[in-house]
């Protein structure tokens, strides 16, 4: 017997895969799990009063009604429609309008596939982990072939035709991973009931991939709390899935409840997975996305909260599973500041920037870090020198594309590392057709609504954690207009005056949360540096103090993405001027 089972909650549907995949067509529509989304389907057409449901007679179903019509489909897989009712004789009432037969058997195709689509793959005793491409294989590929071929059949058989045109759309899963059970090596017993958490070893998606988050932006901050969030959360394992996410140089493992799976998952095309080796280090902080109840709402003035475990040295965050919070914000930027959070502890100085590495024609190169707030226009540059990149640049190597840390190598000159390989961009922001360039390996989110969102890769996991010596410091000030007092890049001649810009934090609102208009963050990062200020002004005090002894460029570069009319504009202009700063030539 099976021990897979399908689960539907909401949007998607989970296919927990613990033994073979169904192989014929046949044991596919004998399954459970054809029932329980056949069942769903015609419940919907039920609710809705759709004429489909005039397939059976009378417009109204039974059970013993829906399973001849199972055995009608079963039928169809093999012989052409006129034949089935001498087979059996309770297919003809199915039979009598074919093409309403027809017209459900392609509502019930689409219906399954308007979820969004997951196979964990369960690796406990076969090591399905150690021949991915294999299991794959036989899993995702081999059910989405199964499938097709099963409505093809049926409608080919029932209209007696072929079609003109085949669409080879997606049928099967879109994303799917290989799970296992790991024996985490945590710091203390408090945190050993997570070990029951299958943990992702491979990972496998069909991009481009689009998702419908239920939330299309970020609200409130991430709060520092004295209680543990781990003693208070309740774990049920057969909901909750573990992704070892490499960021920058951390170790972060991060637990994903099935109500968030599409927005967990997608942490692929952003975090480096963690491997076997890595894994059996001490892990350095934990993130909960998903926390089920409203345990979480009595901790703080906002329930996204997390905690320093000073008695073994972790980090905790968590997150609460309503809707209001499925947002992939919520995910990446908890993750960044648990980073940024042990970052601080060490002694170095965490960065909310776009950092880039430059070689321009004439073997000019430079290290540029542009920090600023959500939507002051450091990605958007960033997608600047691209489009400049064929007549001025004949190397780029991001980073960092959102987050990151400076650390001073032995000669005091500070060196920068990145946290993601991948990037969170706001389509509206990007150069017309570039997302489309890129769809074959991207994750769409609401691409219907405003700050619809793109994750996909940009950059290798070496490069990130390689360092990189830097040359230029700039404050990315989105809010300004360029006059003769205010050029478009502004050095600054002491670390007093860069530490006043840079600490006030100004950026104009691009909609990305609930703020508006110009607002104020210290430092332009809230991920952390708030919770810690009096050490995080003794880190900065220090580091910016190297900056001006080093002979780095430190100013700010005014985007003016903030200014209607600027939002493409303002970018490559200042993308322009900084190329001609570091290579005259170019100007």
């Amino acid at each position: 017997m099976q021990k897979s089972t399908l689960r539907i909650t909401g949007n998607k549907v989970v296919l927990n895969n613990r033994e073979r995949m169904c192989e014929t067509a046949d044991e596919l529509l004998a399954s459970e799990k054809f029932r329980t989304v056949l069942d769903h389907c015609l419940g919907h057409l039920e609710t809705k009063k759709s004429p489909l449901i005039n397939i059976f007679e009378g417009g109204s179903f039974t059970s013993a009604q829906v399973e001849d019509l199972v055995k009608t489909l079963t039928l169809l897989v093999k012989y052409e429609g006129n034949v089935v009712p001498h087979i059996f004789d309770r297919s003809e009432g199915f039979l009598k309008d074919v093409q309403l037969l027809n017209n459900f058997v392609e509502y019930l195709y689409d219906y399954w596939r308007h979820f969004d689509r997951f196979i964990i793959n369960d690796s406990e005793g076969d090591r399905l982990d150690k021949r991915p491409y294999r299991t794959f294989n036989e899993t995702v590929e081999h059910l989405t072939h199964l499938i097709r071929t099963v409505y093809r059949q049926i409608q080919e058989n029932i209209t007696g035709s072929h079609p003109n045109v085949y669409r080879q759309v997606p049928a099967g899963a879109e994303m799917a991973v290989i799970s296992l059970p790991k024996e985490i090596n945590f710091p203390s017993g408090r945190y050993s009931r997570l070990n029951c958490v299958p943990v992702i070893r491979q990972m496998l998606i069909y991009p481009p991939l689009v998702i419908q988050q239920p939330m299309n932006k970020r609200t409130g901050e991430f709060k520092r709390i004295d209680t543990n969030p781990v003693d208070l959360i309740g774990v049920n394992c057969e909901e909750w899935l573990c992704y070892p996410a490499k960021v920058g140089k951390l170790l972060i493992l991060v637990y994903i409840h099935l109500d968030f799976y599409e927005l967990g998952f997608a942490l692929c095309n952003l975090f480096q997975l963690a491997d076997d080796t890595e894994l059996n280090a001490r892990p350095d902080a934990i993130f909960v996305y998903g926390v089920q109840e409203k345990v979480l709402d009595d901790l703080s003035s906002f329930p996204t909260v997390f905690h320093e475990d000073s008695d073994s040295g972790m980090f905790i965050g968590a997150v609460p599973g309503r809707p209001e919070f499925g947002y992939f914000g919520y995910l990446k930027k908890m993750i960044l500041t648990l980073h940024n959070s042990i970052i601080m502890r060490a002694g170095k100085m965490p960065f909310h920037g776009a950092m880039v590495r430059i070689l321009l024609q004439g073997d000019k190169e430079a290290t540029i870090l542009l920090m600023g707030d959500t939507g002051a226009g450091k990605s958007e540059t960033l997608e600047a020198f691209r489009v400049l990149g064929e007549k001025y640049i004949r190397e780029l190597t991001i980073i960092a594309d959102d987050m990151g840390s400076i650390e001073l190598d032995a000669d005091g000159f500070p060196v920068g590392y990145g946290t993601e390989t991948g990037a969170f961009l706001r389509l509206d922001d990007l150069q017309p057709g570039y997302a489309y360039g890129h769809l074959d390996r991207s994750i769409i989110m609401n691409p219907n609504q405003v700050n619809a969102r793109i994750v996909m890769p940009v950059t290798s996991y070496n490069t990130v954690i390689k360092g990189h010596r830097i040359d230029y410091i700039l404050y990315a000030n989105n809010y300004e207009e360029i006059d003769e007092e205010h050029p478009i890049i502004e050095r600054f001649h002491s670390a007093e005056k860069a530490l006043d810009i840079f600490r006030t934090g100004a950026v104009m609102s691009k909609g990305t949360t609930t703020t508006s208009g110009l607002v104020h963050s210290y430092f332009a990062n809230i991920f952390g540096p708030p919770e810690y200020r009096d050490r995080h002004e003794n880190i900065t005090a220090r580091y910016f103090e190297s900056f001006f002894r080093a002979g780095i460029f430190v100013g700010q570069m005014r985007t003016r993405l903030g200014i209607h009319g600027y939002e493409t504009t303002g970018p490559k202009e200042a993308a322009t001027e900084l190329l001609g700063i570091i290579n005259p030539q170019v100007n």
